[in-house]
């Protein structure tokens, strides 16, 4: 029987990366959506479209019911559920002192509440097969934050003590958890950036690049697969050397 994975935020960006990787090696793969249904579709159609075995499922990651129904859904369509990459996540910019409550509440509810909600509904599904893996998608702002991302570095940051101390709870289980804090990737989450100011960024950066959505999905492959059986609670960073 193949093996399923839910792929969180995984219309565009590292979680469509992702999303094609797994399909490509053979998995049942959920991509997950909330409100870009368009690019989820022909994500979903070119993959099937190919024989790979996809679907589409929307969920808004902070409403703990439609993450529920997901899993369900899920697991009625495909009957196992062996890998969450928690993926999905908002960014946002901007002084601490501009920041309101509405928008922080949002980051915490999608990028770290998310997470909880997640990892909380496939567990049971997990825990009775004694066996599962979670790969969390943190940011190298949760590992050394980020002036005028106070509120993303803080969910970010949320993400990975989770994992940690999830890793722990989980690992009589036979299920191991682990988190990536990605770097400067490129994807539209820096679409706000400007030339001049993706160019200062890199420069900073010992690779002297970006990263590739790709990069990841490598990351994500490895730690789903069972050469990474003996490793959980850790945080894998992939930033081209900004963050050691």
């Amino acid at each position: 029987m193949s093996k399923t994975v839910i792929v969180t935020g995984s219309s565009k960006g590292i979680g469509a990366a992702t999303a094609i990787m797994f399909a490509q090696k053979g998995y049942n793969v959920v991509i997950n959506y909330n409100q870009s249904y368009e690019s989820a579709s022909l994500l979903c159609k070119s993959l099937t479209a190919n024989g790979y075995s996809v679907i589409t499922q929307k969920a808004n990651v902070s409403n703990k019911l439609e993450v529920d129904l997901m899993v369900k859904e899920t697991l009625y369509k495909f009957g196992t559920l062996d890998i969450l990459v928690n993926n999905a996540g908002i960014a946002f910019q901007g002084l601490l002192t501009d920041t309101d409550e509405i928008d922080f509440d949002r980051i915490i509810d999608i990028n770290l509440k998310g997470v909880f909600n997640c990892c909380k509904a496939v567990l049971p599904s997990m825990i009775s097969r004694q066996a599962g893996k979670i790969i969390n998608i943190s940011s190298m702002w949760g590992q050394v934050g980020a002036s005028c991302e106070v509120a993303y570095s803080a969910a970010k940051a949320g993400v990975i003590g989770l994992t940690k101390a999830l890793a722990k709870e989980v690992a009589p289980s036979g299920i191991t958890v682990n988190a990536i804090a990605p770097g400067l990737i490129e994807t539209n989450m820096n679409s706000n950036l400007t030339i001049e100011e993706l160019t200062d960024f890199v420069s900073t950066i010992p690779l002297g690049r970006m990263g590739s959505a790709d990069e990841i999905a490598a990351a994500v492959d490895f730690l789903a697969s069972d050469k990474a059986d003996y490793i959980t609670g850790q945080v894998l960073g992939i930033n081209g050397g900004l963050v050691v």
